[in-house]
């Protein structure tokens, strides 16, 4: 019974301390435990928050990137279209100065075979018409007395 006694004693003896411990934690709970889980839940909402928006600005900026590509892409296109145009029209033009070139030279082609067709042909009159008066020079040399007493006498 003595340590029944004590027990109590000592249980009696404990209900302040057991007082002062609870209402220590009470505080604790209201004082420090509660504006603390508070702020977590706040830091924790900025956070995924924060981290929401960064994951919106990246799907922007790679919309934004996929717009630039693709506008570059058409601007490349169009450059090559417009190239290909050039070189198309440069290509025409080029054929174009060719046909007039050919042109050109066959005419010239053709004068210049005229001017030698009637070259030869005025050639051909004269070379006729020497030869006939050297054919006339020949026969009256020929048949002329002095030149066959000339001959006679060599």
């Amino acid at each position: 019974m003595e340590i029944l006694q004590q027990i109590g004693q000592l249980v009696l003896g404990s209900v302040p301390t057991m007082l002062l411990f609870l209402f220590l934690v009470l505080a604790y709970r209201l004082l420090v435990h509660a504006p603390l889980t508070r702020t977590l839940a706040q830091r924790r909402e900025q956070t995924e928050g924060a981290m929401e928006k960064a994951k919106e600005a990246i799907a922007a900026a790679e919309a934004k990137t996929h717009d630039y590509e693709e506008r570059l892409r058409a601007a490349r296109r169009s450059l090559q279209a417009a190239r290909e145009q050039q070189l198309l029209h440069w290509s025409v033009e080029r054929e174009e100065a060719l046909k007039v070139a050919r042109e050109i030279a066959h005419h010239r082609a053709h004068e210049a075979l005229a001017e030698i067709q009637a070259s030869a042909e005025a050639s051909q009159k004269m070379i006729e018409g020497s030869s006939q008066q050297l054919a006339a020079l020949i026969v009256a040399h020929l048949l002329s007395p002095a030149a066959t007493q000339a001959e006679r006498a060599h």
